[in-house]
């Protein structure tokens, strides 16, 4: 997080003294290189078991149907399903340093090229595609049919996150109505895994009024914050929709708000088991 914050504040720093932008804009193409050297290096350097625990774990998340899931698994594929907005942003910003620094194509390709596009949606399924997989494994490996149930939230996720990309494309009425339908399913599906399935709550006979008999917090205020919280993360889909008439910076601005809204929505998830 040093190393990200230190070149960010150089990039701004060199662009101010008006060193030339294409030298400038190298700065974070060269960053991602060198972390995901750090990643694979096979020294016993830098955290080794911890970075190779990480390769295991992101192993497991891609061939999902192959390997037993074990906790570490499927939080960690519940996270990606919250990195979807910040790996979009990395498909941006490495596009763009693509095109200005190396020459490998014009920058209006990384809003309108079908490349471009494809990869887009392929970053939106494959979370919720993955995460889907291990439901079906934990299915054939529990023969608990609550898993199959499971994996239907992510699909309705994944169906609703593709309208959503697509209605950014095609902006018309009919698109406008599939984007709302589905949007509203799969809150209204993660909503309810939420609450009861996953937290225990909403149960009318609990001795904790519409919570759980079993709280790891004395005070039950803190829950019903957290679920109202919750309801709020879960709708920040409909910025997409609403079209908010404001300037680049603001749109960007914005987009990175929503996109730190969306990762609290795995923290308030920990907070309340």
């Amino acid at each position: 997080m040093t190393a990200v914050v230190g070149a960010m504040v150089l990039h701004l720093l060199l662009r101010a003294a008006g060193f030339f932008p294409g030298n400038v804009d190298a700065i974070p193409g060269i960053l991602l290189p060198f972390f995901i050297a750090m990643l694979i290096c096979p020294l016993d350097i830098f955290y080794r078991p911890t970075r190779f625990c990480f390769i295991r774990v992101i192993r497991n998340i891609i061939c999902s149907p192959f390997y037993k899931v074990l906790l570490m698994d499927f939080f960690m594929a519940d996270q990606l399903t919250s990195q979807i907005p910040l790996l979009r942003h990395l498909e941006t910003t490495s596009c763009h340093i693509l095109s200005r620094v190396f020459k490998t194509h014009h920058p209006e390709t990384c809003s309108s090229g079908r490349l471009y596009m494809e990869i887009t949606y392929i970053i939106s399924f494959l979370p919720y595609f993955w995460r889907a997989l291990q439901c079906v494994r934990r299915w054939y490996d529990d023969s608990d049919v609550a898993h199959l149930a499971n994996m239907g939230k992510y699909i309705s996720a994944m169906v609703a996150a593709g309208a959503r990309v697509t209605y950014g494309r095609q902006d018309n009425n009919i698109m406008f109505f599939i984007v709302i339908i589905t949007s509203v399913t799969s809150t209204m599906y993660q909503l309810y895994w939420d609450f009861v399935k996953d937290w225990g709550f909403l149960n009318p006979n609990s001795r904790n009024a519409w919570l759980r008999d079993d709280l790891v917090l004395k005070n039950k205020s803190i829950y019903y914050m957290s679920m109202a919280l919750n309801v709020v993360l879960r709708v920040t889909w409909t910025e997409t929709v609403m079209h908010f008439k404001v300037g680049p910076i603001q749109t960007r601005l914005l987009d990175f708000m929503l996109a730190s809204l969306d990762f609290m929505s795995t923290e308030d998830f920990i907070l309340v088991i």
